[in-house]
């Protein structure tokens, strides 16, 4: 059996933070649940053409605030706000009573948000563009653009084929295993003609040295000297009075 383990939950709580962050009990944790799971599906429905990477909800006392990261924030905003009001009221009837809050946030290289990648990829095996090609084009992209490393998989019937297969390339480096590399994967499914093919992505965007840095400031605050008594003193009372020294002129 495989050991794989996912990218993200491997990661979660040491480089990577939660995309759902709120706590509840009971009945409550199941209705919290599945109005996330309702807030998600009809935003990637609704708004599946703005390029959505993601959806992070945050919840207190009688507030749900929901940001989108996007890659086309122009296309969710619309003129003068129009698009983002109609979206916001819709998103209230599914909190219910709760206030709501939307925040957009762009996606500045979505070239390498893997679950952008993998949904651009997943689109031309739809529009039956060769799998080889669109792999290849991401993976150069994806570099072009400064990432450390990319790989990319396809199952399934690829080209039409009567057996299901899979087929994958990669560039650069991809440290699955390192906890502190800092991996974007995803993933996305095309619904083609001869059936469902899957796309797989990885993204390798540098470490992120968490500890390392906490450690670094902690010592910085450490060392760092207070100013001695004495020069503090002759800072506040200024310079030391100088006594003129210069000889009397003579007397002839």
């Amino acid at each position: 059996m495989g050991q794989k383990s996912h990218p993200y939950g491997l990661r979660l709580g040491y480089i990577k933070t939660w995309k759902a962050k709120w706590f509840a009990r009971g009945k409550q944790l199941i209705s919290f649940l599945h109005e996330d799971l309702a807030l998600r599906k009809f935003l990637k429905e609704k708004l599946g053409y703005a390029g959505i990477s993601m959806v992070e909800i945050e919840r207190s006392s009688g507030r749900v605030r929901v940001r989108i990261h996007t890659a086309r924030p122009g296309v969710i905003i619309g003129r003068r706000g129009q698009e983002i009001d109609q979206v916001k009221e819709e998103l209230a009837d599914l909190v219910g009573e709760k206030e709501l809050f939307i925040d957009i946030k762009e996606i500045k290289e979505p070239q390498l948000d893997a679950q952008l990648v993998a949904e651009n990829v997943a689109l031309q095996l739809e529009k039956r563009v060769s799998f080889r090609r669109a792999m290849k084009k991401t993976v150069l992209n994806a570099r072009n653009k400064g990432g450390l490393g990319i790989k990319i998989q396809c199952k399934g019937r690829l080209g039409g084929a009567e057996i299901a297969r899979s087929e994958g390339y990669r560039d650069g480096k991809i440290p699955l295993s390192t906890f502190r590399a800092n991996i974007d994967y995803g993933f996305a499914t095309a619904f083609t003609t001869y059936g469902t093919i899957g796309v797989k992505v990885w993204v390798y965007k540098g470490e992120v040295l968490v500890k390392k840095q906490e450690a670094e400031q902690a010592e910085e605050r450490k060392t760092a000297a207070p100013v001695p008594e004495t020069a503090a003193a002759v800072t506040a009372a200024g310079a030391p009075e100088t006594k003129d020294v210069t000889p009397p002129p003579t007397q002839e």
